[in-house]
């Protein structure tokens, strides 16, 4: 037992004028109420385990183990009581490896300690938050006070001195760039006339027969089948690229004739929704008008599976002589975890672009509930969102801020809220947070570097020296899911991928897996200043968002467990991950990531609990599963992440080795090769939908 650590939680959730001013929480009430009615059980189970991480000296210390003990013999309450038993030995015994690893954390946890100890810490705002920040989230230390010194420092940090700009840049966008997006899908709500949907009869029954199989996987704000048009996001978000096609004709950006290539991934919730995706989704645009120029291809599990069985397995199998069908069926999908279809958006452009079409040379990713502000963008940067993506940035070479030479294969674009757009497209879409924090604020606010990052990174304009955006720029690391692009040459080059257990920030842990690949250049995103998306989310999916807000809360814990392994995993030290990464993206890489998730939850339901906010029991419930579950998965197995980051590297090798050698064999007319091509077209076009009814 780590005897500052017990020091300091007991001095923060004991009564006095820290506990009462910082957490603003009564851990002993909260332990010491009634819990004889329904689920009150739970919220002091949170309580005693918060108590006995204050260690033995507190005075409630053997009331709460002994509550605890009690409760694993009630079935009722056994697996959370052994969870929070669990948890207090995990924390313990990581406190004390992170430690011995790092004797600057050690030193900042004692001084902690002692400050509080001693009562030299009586509650004087920023300064003391910050001293306890410096142990559990020194990415927020002083961002409040030193707001535009921080954010000066890192575009700093962000610079990249161009060497050579791209010669062959984007010239024609509509027919180059292959645009990609993710579909959610799922049943609607249980109770739900389906009788009174505007579908077909065959899909109406096809919906009966899935809402008795088991759910697979569970996403943020899926859409249900049966959504009204005007609130769905599919509709929504391909309206808006379709239009956003149309002024650029207008514009003379491209031709009249022009159409856009769109493929869509479907992550579906239950396996039979694979079958009637693309009917239900054809269905709809068909109603809905306004995307007739796009060309839209949607992508299923079995569809992927039809790939990697039908193509690149026999491919791997002939001209690899691996036997990798396994393997890649591990990596090329889109059903599961968000990562999975994060990098078959990326992957399959490859695909395309040896198969169906040579002279696609880029993928642009946006999310659904984005859109192009294009009489925005052209009022108040001169151009186009096209004209954007033809900058000879994207595919440029520089040096970054350490001298090291980096290939800025990579785009990424910024977001505006719709509401604020009227201000300006260089709004923030996340602003600075106020620091009237509550509970587990304290220890974790990530809202803070990430409005950090928002400003420093997304909202730079090359107006001036030295970032002009020919001779100077700046590299991205905080990107979002949408508004990002990749040149399929350099995605076949470097191969980045997310690994499949990645379920939040699929978009930031991509470039993560190829971050230091030796030998240099380094692959990196180029900021694009004034390649804007509006964000629309909240127009109409507002309520779907609140519901799924505490399952994204408890998405977050994991993100910082898994951010956190996955740094260590990989081939290079993780503090030189974590030094690129942070503010932001790098404050989900802890060395107690664990602790962190366990503090969090259990100081997110205590506030909860404090505001009788009866949504405390749900955290728990869904925050102690999953947590569970993922520290069942990785806490007896240390080299896990590791074991599974270099299979999946593996396979993604085979991919590409897969590619580059058929296209090898198509160059030189093998037969074997031109029949599997073939295949492929019949794949391929057996996805696209047909818009015009």
């Amino acid at each position: 037992m780590n005897e500052a650590f017990s020091s300091v939680i007991k001095k923060l959730i004991s009564s006095g004028d820290i506990a009462e001013d910082l957490l603003k929480l009564n851990i002993t009430d909260q332990f010491l109420s009634d819990d004889s009615h329904g689920e009150a059980p739970l919220k002091r189970l949170n309580a005693a385990f918060l108590l006995m991480l204050s260690g033995r000296s507190h005075p409630l210390f053997d009331k709460a183990a002994s509550y605890i003990e009690d409760r694993k013999s009630d079935p009722r309450w056994t697996e959370r009581a052994e969870f929070y038993l669990q948890a207090v030995g995990d924390i313990h015994r990581e406190i004390e490896g992170a430690c011995s690893l790092d004797s600057d954390l050690g030193r900042r946890l004692k001084e902690l300690s002692l400050l509080f100890e001693d009562g030299r810490a009586p509650y004087d705002g920023m300064e003391t938050i910050d001293r306890v920040r410096t142990v559990f989230f020194p990415e927020g230390v002083g961002v409040s006070r030193n707001r535009e010194e921080l954010i000066r420092t890192l575009r700093d940090r962000r610079r990249i001195k161009i060497t050579r700009l791209n010669p062959v840049p984007i010239n024609d966008p509509a027919r180059e760039v292959l645009f990609t997006s993710n579909v959610l899908l799922t049943l609607p709500p249980e109770g739900t006339d389906i009788g009174s949907f505007d579908i077909g009869p065959s899909l109406r029954e096809h919906l009966m027969d899935v809402f008795r199989e088991e759910q697979l996987y569970w996403y943020d704000h899926p859409v249900q089948i049966g959504v009204e048009i005007e609130k769905n996001e599919v509709v929504y978000g391909l309206r808006g690229l379709a239009e956003a096609l149309r002024f650029e004709k207008q514009r003379g950006t491209v031709q009249a004739s022009s159409g856009l290539n769109c493929i869509l991934s479907v992550s579906v919730t239950h396996r039979g929704l694979q079958s009637c995706a693309k009917e239900y989704i054809e269905g709809e645009l068909r109603k809905a008008k306004g995307t007739e120029d796009l060309k839209v291809y949607i992508f299923t599990e079995a569809d992927t599976t039809a790939l990697v069985e039908e193509i690149l397995a026999p491919v791997a199998r002939r001209f690899l002589g691996y036997d990798g069908e396994a393997l890649l069926k591990g990596v090329f999908g889109v059903d599961g975890e968000y990562g999975r279809h994060y990098s078959f958006l990326k992957a399959v452009t490859a695909l395309w672009q040896v198969f169906i079409d040579p002279e696609v040379g880029a993928a642009f990713k946006i999310d659904l509930d984005q859109v192009f502000p294009q009489s925005e963008l052209v009022g108040e940067t001169g151009l186009s969102a096209f004209e954007h993506l033809k900058s000879p940035l994207w595919g440029a070479e520089g040096l970054d801020s350490d001298g090291d030479p980096v290939h800025l294969g990579m785009l990424a674009g910024a977001l505006v809220n719709e509401r604020d757009i009227g201000k300006s497209i260089f709004t923030p879409d996340v602003g600075f947070p106020s620091e009237e924090i509550r509970g587990d604020e304290l220890i974790f606010y990530s809202t803070l570097p990430q409005a950090l990052s928002t400003e420093a990174e997304m909202m730079t304009r090359y107006d001036g020296d030295p970032l002009d955006g020919c001779n100077c720029c700046i590299q991205r690391v905080h990107v979002t899911g949408g508004t990002t692009g990749i040149l399929i040459g350099s995605l076949r080059r470097y191969r980045p991928f997310t690994p499949t257990f990645i379920g939040r920030a699929e978009d930031q842990a991509y470039i993560m897996s190829v971050l230091f690949r030796e030998p240099p250049p380094y692959l990196r995103y180029v900021h694009k200043d004034g390649l804007v998306m509006r964000h629309d989310k909240e127009v109409f999916a507002g309520e779907a968002i609140k519901s799924a807000a505490l399952g994204k809360t408890v998405g977050d814990y994991i993100r910082l467990v898994w951010f956190s392994l996955y740094a260590r995993a990989l081939p290079w030290p993780a503090r030189r991950t974590k030094a690129l990464l942070d503010p932001f993206t790098g404050c989900f890489i802890s060395p107690m990531p664990f602790t962190m998730a366990y503090l969090r939850l259990a100081l997110k339901a205590a506030t909860f609990f404090e505001n009788r906010d009866e949504r405390g029991y749900e955290l728990l419930k869904t925050g102690i599963g999953r947590l569970r579950k993922i520290s069942g998965v990785t806490g007896g197995n240390p080299g896990l992440v590791k074991d599974l980051y270099s299979r999946e590297k593996e396979a993604w090798d085979v991919y590409y080795d897969a590619l580059d050698a058929v296209e090898k064999a198509l160059k030189g007319n093998d037969p074997f090769a031109v029949k599997l091509k073939k295949r492929a077209e019949e794949i391929v076009r057996g996805t696209r939908i047909e818009i015009e009814a």
